[in-house]
Order: structure tokens, then C-alpha cells, then sequence
């Protein structure tokens, strides 16, 4: 079941996805962390951030919508109070999940990280539609974007993974701008801009107006976007956007993902990344596929 992503090898192909799954330490006593083959931290900034004002996360028909507002601790504090705990946990890769408002903030998050043992690669968010800054800008013009990963590529002492935004009208170019940049992995998709309106009240169901859309509604357009990135980039695809279920990630792998992520599943069931791993083992089994790699980019397009 080992897949290696970015030169980082993964016992399983299955992650669980940042601001899903806190800082990874909160699911130490629901999941069996050695029987999935990552996580990615929630995301982390040069500052603390509280985050929007509620209510920040609805269900949807198949999904839901959140406006989180990449509420989080701040690489400092990350670092001195949860990275020491997360050290101790064996067999899991850790992926630090970076952002920020401006180049230098990424820049100066990775330079923190860096001198921490116990990351594995950094997952720099390009992609995030829940602030009206940074995240947004970068992911959708290209010039940025390439800016962007450059400037955190030559920082980074570990790998760079770079998560992309959906909301463009060509992901592939999007993704050969980061390859360009220097990227050594992408991931994709985010959530997708949306909008949601209480009909009694006449008012947006979420306080930030807009949130981005996540879960099974967007499963068919995040593959077929995976599938229109391994057409442009040779560097690998990490797929999520709806993966519920074993065949969920087997679909994403098919349509050239190397590894994929679990994020909504993770609301309804905590244990929702396990249960994926040990479908996805089961699968392979039944199917008599030896070895999970051979699965990317493997269906018949």
C-alpha cells in the first residue's frame, strides 16, 4: 500500500486533510494514526488568527459550506506546544499546511518550520476562499502564483507541495505554473466558492456571506480537474474533494492522483480517514491489484 509523494514515502496512499483534522494530536485516541498514511496540520500562519465570526459552517445537500476563516494557533506556538507531542507519534507522515497574507509571511512560516524536526513537506495554500486575503489572489493569477512558489520553494528545506485553487478557468495551467515555480507535488481541490441564503430571513446562512462548498457534491468536478492536471504536470497529484469511501479514492487515483486526502468525511465520521485506508487495502485485495501505485492514471480515458 506504500506510495512515495515528493520523495516522502507514505505507508498508504490516504491522508487526512488540513482544517479537518486539527493539529493531528486531537485524533491520537479515535484513529489508529499508523494505519493512515498522513495528515496535514491545520493551516499555519505567521500570527495567531481567531478566525471569522459564527456561524462559519453549514451542512449542504451532500456536502457542506465553511468560512472558517483559517483560525489557527500561529507557527510559533504550533511548534513549541504541538510539534513536540506529534514527534512521539510513529508511522504517520506530517504535513505542515502554510499560509499567508503576503510572499513574506509563507516565506518566514517555512523558515519556522524548517529548524522543527518532525515535518515531513509543507503544503503551501494558494488556494483558500474563505479570506479576503492572500490565499485567493495567489491561486488565480498566474504571475503570483509562480512568485509565490518560487520564493517558498527557495526557502524550504523540505518538500513543497502547493494546493491549488478550483476556482480558476484553466487548473492545468494553474498547476504547470506551479511545477514551473519549482513545486515538487500539487494538491487539489479546495473548496469552491458558494453561497447560501436563509429564504426566511432573506440573509446569507453564513456570517462571512460566502464559504467554500466541500463533500461528495464536488466529487465528479475535483477528478475530472485531477485528470486535467496529470495531463499538464509530470510532478505528482495528491486528489480530494468529496472521498468518502474506498472507490472514492480509487476513482481520484485512476484519474492520476498518487495519493488522495479525506477532509469533510471527517465531520460526520472521525474515523472516516481509517475506514477510507483499510476500504482502500480491502479493494486492492479483492481486485487483486498487488501493488496501489499501479492504480494512477490508470483508467481507460
Amino acid at each position: 500500500m506504500r506510495v512515495t509523494v515528493a520523495g516522502v514515502e507514505f505507508s498508504s496512499p490516504v491522508i487526512a486533510a488540513s482544517g479537518t483534522f486539527g493539529y493531528g494530536i486531537e485524533f491520537e485516541d479515535i484513529v489508529s494514526l499508523d494505519r493512515i498514511g498522513g495528515f496535514v496540520t491545520k493551516g499555519l500562519s505567521r500570527e495567531p488568527m481567531a478566525g471569522n465570526p459564527a456561524p462559519r459552517i453549514i451542512e449542504t445537500a451532500a456536502g457542506m459550506m465553511n468560512a472558517i476563516g483559517l483560525q489557527n494557533m500561529g507557527v510559533r506556538a504550533f511548534i513549541a506546544e504541538k510539534l513536540p507531542k506529534l514527534r512521539k507519534i510513529t508511522g504517520t507522515v506530517i504535513i505542515a499546511n502554510v499560509f499567508g497574507f503576503t510572499i513574506e509571511d509563507c516565506v518566514e512560516v517555512i523558515q519556522a518550520l524548517n529548524d522543527a524536526p518532525g515535518v515531513a513537506m509543507y503544503e503551501l495554500n494558494a488556494s483558500c476562499p474563505n479570506t479576503s486575503h492572500g490565499g485567493m489572489v495567489f491561486g488565480t493569477d498566474p504571475p503570483q502564483l509562480w512568485e509565490l512558489v518560487a520564493r517558498c520553494k527557495a526557502a524550504a528545506r523540505r518538500p513543497l507541495m502547493v494546493k491549488l485553487s478550483p476556482n480558476v478557468t484553466d487548473i492545468g495551467l494553474m498547476a504547470r505554473v506551479a511545477a514551473d515555480g519549482g513545486a515538487d507535488a500539487v494538491s487539489l481541490v479546495n473548496t469552491f466558492v458558494s453561497l447560501a441564503i436563509d429564504v426566511e430571513t432573506r440573509r446569507p446562512r453564513i456570517a462571512n456571506i460566502t464559504g467554500g462548498l466541500s463533500g461528495p457534491a464536488i466529487k465528479p468536478i475535483a477528478v475530472r480537474m485531477v485528470h486535467e492536471v496529470s495531463r499538464n504536470v509530470t510532478i505528482p497529484i495528491v486528489g480530494m474533494g468529496g472521498v468518502v469511501r474506498a472507490e472514492d479514492a480509487v476513482e481520484f487515483m485512476m484519474a492520476g492522483a498518487t495519493a488522495v486526502q479525506v477532509g469533510t468525511a471527517s465531520y460526520a465520521d472521525p474515523r472516516a480517514v481509517e475506514n477510507v485506508a483499510n476500504g482502500l487495502k480491502r479493494w486492492c485485495v479483492t481486485h487483486q491489484v498487488p501493488h496501489v501505485s499501479s492504480l494512477t492514471g490508470s483508467a481507460l480515458l
